[in-house]
């Protein structure tokens, strides 16, 4: 997609997207003829897949498959394909642009040629599938369903005469993770029942999706359902195959499974206290197992339990760290003697997860060459990034990021409901702030993640391909490339609203329960006045589903189900199980009760039809055991049963004032940070913050934006700020509130570890900041909120009478 935004092509295709006046057209086929491609007899088998992959894409558009020839020279018209070390690039200009690099390509036209190189084998492999892509093709072609539509004349619009392109970010990957509900079952029954479990022949697939999507890296799944990777026949000889990076997650140092691999019964207790001996020999094993292999590999290193718990032995926090700062001296003097190389050209990862990042801010020393992979806290809200002295480590840093999450205060496994534009700004900030070595997203199943698992890794490949206002026409170019460009900007609309009424509140979270421990579902903190503007905004989703659904063709009904109607309509009939409930129990009249008890009943009856279709009905069966409505069997996925009647007052609320963080009537910038709207982000869906998104902390003069608004009745009045539950590195977060002529009063207002306040911010989505009993004339006033450091994002505002209390939500007018 950032192609798109770049506007580095324009295509005559169905996927609509923008022409260019000037732009020089290449045919590719028509009615009479195919173009011939060009390969090097030497051509690298992955080359020639993604070559194959990219006839057949031309021939399910048009029917009509190019030809695949080998040449030794430029002396035919067509399409010349390769690495710039082939011989038929020998003595071209592309060698001196592209050798010696990573991952680049040059894509341009010449003459009559279209003439496709890479600085190496992934780097060609992207370029292919930039191309197919830009010709209409999904990268969720066989993933998501979305097939082809045919075309009688299929052509390429260059807008420049040559493209050159590399990543942002030099490791791109995805953690297939909590994978019981989904991906391992539908793997095991379904697509892979000969190995029974998610083996070489669903990696297959998973890497061609990577390259489809310009990502080279996997940490493979690695729940207690699943097998350990390295144990099955035939997967690191597929990633292999594909030039996929294996790693591994923050638990499995070495690129040892624990959950499934340390046997208890045979090794004894993974300590490394008592049993070093042991550890070091279940270590030293896999990588003699690669030594031979011709895996390209990212070793985490360091040690924690077995599976994602504190490492066991320490007596306290000093024993840990000298602990593991000898682990890791250790297993690097393994790796060194193993594949007999320099340290600082084995690629090493250290990933301060959970209690682990509370001993590197203790002091835990990490050798300089290892990247530091910055976890978020499970929830979107990256924990910590490098300083400006870690900035300088050779190894540099990287991110691991939730879209998918399993763990208190409460799961979300079954929807992707991450907002667009967290995961934008938390990203840009992290590159920002050094981290363009490694990019991980726990993407739990693959779907139905599918575009937030495309936001990433687009932004990973070019993280200036979407600018801070530019996330509703990737969205709606994606639209137009899955489903039909008549109806990208209506479906562009649904998606927005859909990630914004989820950011308010997501469907897993809306029984008001927690897990680890379990808690029981319980009523809402949402008004009535809340409950049926809910109601009314998701029965109007559905409505809009329901009536774009005829106008999506035949060949992307499938994909249409898949990722716009089971996402909206679960989100939508999960509020209105719940909404309806919490309704039944607040009214007083038997009648009402009934409708209402009913209506929450027959939403959890509708969850239960859609996900029958899904995996009995959809693409011919397919999909069957891909969708569980009740991952891990947590309360909220229940039927709700017959609520207790609740006597709930409610206040009156004429007199609440809304404001909008971005309607500020005058801001105070520093030097060159300024404040800008991120658009669709936030309860707003325009929360704003200070660019650049790089660490600057403010003293003297601090950054400022100021509001006005007017009171019709004198008396004591509440001012509430939201703003996102942002980390800073030294939990330092603070904004300062300022009304009218009155003495400016600071928050503090970052959590630490797990506390309540985080549990409620995270789940929310929002951290509050009030200032109460204001006494207030009648007539205007203002209000400055000033804050003392970048990585603060303010979203809402709101002034009501102290009498009325808060409210769940500050709604958008």
């Amino acid at each position: 997609m950032k192609k798109i935004l770049l506007l580095i092509f324009s295509i005559s295709s169905i996927n609509g997207f923008c022409q260019n006046r000037i732009a020089t057209e290449f045919l590719i086929s028509d009615s009479n003829n195919a173009v011939n491609i060009f390969i090097d007899k030497n051509t690298d088998p992955l080359i020639v897949w993604a070559v194959n992959e990219f006839a057949d894409d031309v021939k399910e558009l048009t029917g009509k498959r190019p030809k695949i020839l080998q040449a030794n020279s430029f002396s035919k018209n067509g399409i010349y394909i390769g690495e710039v070390s082939d011989k038929l690039f020998k003595t071209r200009k592309e060698q001196k642009e592209l050798s010696n690099q990573w991952e680049k390509f040059s894509i341009k036209k010449e003459n009559d040629n279209l003439v496709i190189a890479g600085s190496d084998v992934r780097g060609t492999v992207y370029a292919i599938f930039e191309i197919t892509e830009r010709l209409g093709v999904s990268p969720w072609k066989w993933w998501a369903d979305v097939h082809p539509i045919k075309q009688e004349k299929l052509s390429l619009k260059l807008s420049e005469q040559k493209i050159i392109s590399s990543p942002s970010v030099q490791y791109r990957g995805i953690f297939l993770n909590d994978e019981d509900w989904a991906l391992q079952p539908w793997a095991a029954k379904t697509f892979e029942p000969e190995t029974g479990d998610i083996g070489p022949k669903t990696y297959e697939k998973i890497f061609q999706l990577l390259l489809r999507l310009k990502a080279n890296t996997i940490w493979p799944a690695m729940h207690p359902s699943t097998k350990g990777f390295f144990t099955i026949a035939g997967n690191k000889e597929m990633a292999q195959k594909y030039h996929i990076v294996i790693g591994s997650s923050h638990a499995e140092p070495m690129l040892r499974n624990n959950v499934d691999e340390w046997k208890p019964k045979i090794y004894g207790d993974y300590n490394y206290f008592t049993n070093k001996t042991q550890v070091d020999k279940y270590w030293q094993d896999r990588l003699d197992e690669l030594k031979t292999a011709q895996n390209e590999t990212i070793m985490t290193l360091g040690m924690r339990g077995v599976h994602d718990s504190k490492m066991e032995g320490a007596k306290d926090l000093n024993e840990s760290i000298s602990m593991v700062e000898k682990i890791i001296v250790n297993q690097r003097e393994m790796l060194s003697n193993t594949f007999k190389k320099p340290l600082s050209d084995i690629p090493q990862a250290f990933v301060p997860y959970k209690e682990v990042l509370e001993l590197y801010d203790n002091g835990l020393k990490v050798p300089s060459d290892i990247t530091l992979v910055w976890p978020d806290d499970n929830y979107g809200y990256i924990r910590r990034l490098s300083n400006e002295e870690e900035q300088k480590r050779v190894g540099g840093s990287g991110v691991y990021y939730h879209i998918s999450y399993w763990g208190r205060p409460h799961d979300y496994l079954w929807l992707s409901t991450m907002q667009p534009g967290l995961i934008w700004y938390e990203m840009n900030k992290a590159y920002q702030n050094g981290a363009k070595k490694m990019w991980i997203v726990n993407v739990g199943d693959i779907k139905p993640a599918e575009y937030d698992i495309e936001l990433f890794l687009d932004m990973a490949w070019d993280v200036n391909s979407i600018k801070y206002d530019g996330l509703n026409q990737y969205m709606k170019n994606w639209a137009s490339r899955e489903f039909s460009p008549k109806i990208d900007a209506e479906a562009s609309a649904i998606f927005e609203e859909y990630y914004r009424l989820a950011f308010l509140r997501k469907p897993e979270y809306m029984g008001w329960s927690q897990t680890e421990p379990t808690t029981p579902v319980k009523l809402s903190d949402f008004s009535e006045k809340e409950i049926w503007s809910r109601i009314k905004a998701y029965n109007v989703l559905v409505e809009k589903v329901d009536s774009l659904s005829a106008f999506i063709p035949q060949e992307r009904k499938d994909a249409w189900f898949q990722l716009a109607v089971y996402p909206v309509k679960g989100a939508a009939y999960m509020n209105q199980k719940f909404l309806y409930w919490n309704l039944a129990a607040i009214t007083s009249d038997e009648k009402e009760k009934a409708k209402y008890e009913l209506l929450a009943s027959e939403a959890f009856h509708k969850i239960e039809a859609l996900t029958d279709f899904y995996n009995t009905k959809l693409s011919e069966g397919k999909w069957n055991k891909m969708m569980s409505m009740h991952p891990r069997n947590l309360p909220v996925f229940d039927s709700v049963k017959k609520p207790e009647s609740v006597l709930k007052v409610q206040k009156e609320t004429a007199n609440r004032i809304a404001i909008q963080a971005n309607a500020f009537v005058s801001q105070k910038d520093f030097k060159n940070y300024s404040w800008k709207t991120i658009n669709g982000l936030g309860y707003s869906n325009n929360a704003i913050t200070l660019f650049p998104l790089r660490q600057q902390y403010f003293k003297e003069a601090k950054p400022a934006v100021v509001y006005e608004f007017e009171i019709q009745n004198a008396g004591e009045y509440d001012i509430e700020l939201r703003i996102l539950p942002t980390h800073a590195n030294n939990f330092d977060h603070e904004v300062g509130i300022q009304v009218d002529g009155n003495t400016l009063q600071s928050f503090k207002t970052n959590t630490k570890d797990r506390d309540k306040t985080w549990k409620e911010n995270v789940l929310r989505n929002s951290a509050i900041v009030k200032l109460s009993a204001l006494k207030m004339e009648k007539g205007k006033h203002k209000i400055k909120i000033e804050v003392n450091q970048t990585g603060i994002v303010l979203d809402q505002l709101a002034v009501y009478p102290s009498s009325e209390g808060s409210s769940y939500e500050i709604p958008l007018k």
